[in-house]
């Protein structure tokens, strides 16, 4: 889609890319490629705050979604250049110091969002030893969802005492993470039983 489409979502055009995934999702139930009962939905890092943020605007669409050490505290995030990759990450977020910049990524950051609403199957996964996203992050944005969500549909978190930002480093160990993400999405969707 080229170099404009990218430039027209990021800094204050960030949320182009929440309404693309949202409309892409739209079309799919449209023209009947899916249903509401079957599209899950995964996204890691920038990809979390991207499922994070159109949990928050159309969590209707949705059976299920997964976000891997979701980038879901903008804000407090961006505000923190202590933090690998805070400041050279202004040019895609822009800096929250300044006051535009500030309230545009509050309008959009998952954690300042979450709303008393209906939520899909959620699991949200964390690397104790991440540096990029820190562990906090993605555990605050549970507890929130915890508190103001209004349904009985699974809210999963699973911190990784082991991991990074990439996972685990050992051979079968992202097999392993697979196996569980996979499961998680087999079990929403009524794929697969729970055992005792």
């Amino acid at each position: 889609m080229g170099r404009k489409w990218y430039e027209d979502g990021k800094l204050l055009k960030k949320k182009n890319t929440f309404t693309d995934f949202i409309a892409c999702a739209e079309y799919l139930l449209k023209n009947q490629f899916g249903s509401k009962e079957k599209i899950c939905i995964d996204g890691r890092s920038a990809g979390g705050l991207l499922i994070g943020a159109v949990l928050n605007m159309r969590p209707d669409l949705f059976k299920a979604a997964v976000a891997g050490v979701p980038f879901v505290d903008v804000v407090t995030t961006m505000l923190d250049s202590s933090i690998p990759l805070t400041t050279a990450e202004w040019e895609e977020w822009g800096d929250p110091r300044e006051e535009k910049f500030y309230f545009y990524m509050k309008s959009y950051s998952p954690v300042d969002n979450v709303q008393s609403q209906n939520y899909p199957n959620i699991l949200v996964t964390a690397g104790l030893n991440d540096p990029r996203v820190l562990y906090s992050e993605p555990a605050k944005y549970v507890a929130k969802l915890r508190e103001k969500k209004t349904d009985n549909n699974l809210l999963l978190f699973k911190c990784d005492f082991g991991a990074g930002h990439s996972s685990k480093s050992g051979r079968f160990d992202i097999l392993e993470e697979d196996a569980f993400r996979i499961a998680f999405v087999l079990k929403s969707l009524d794929l697969i039983s729970c055992r005792a």
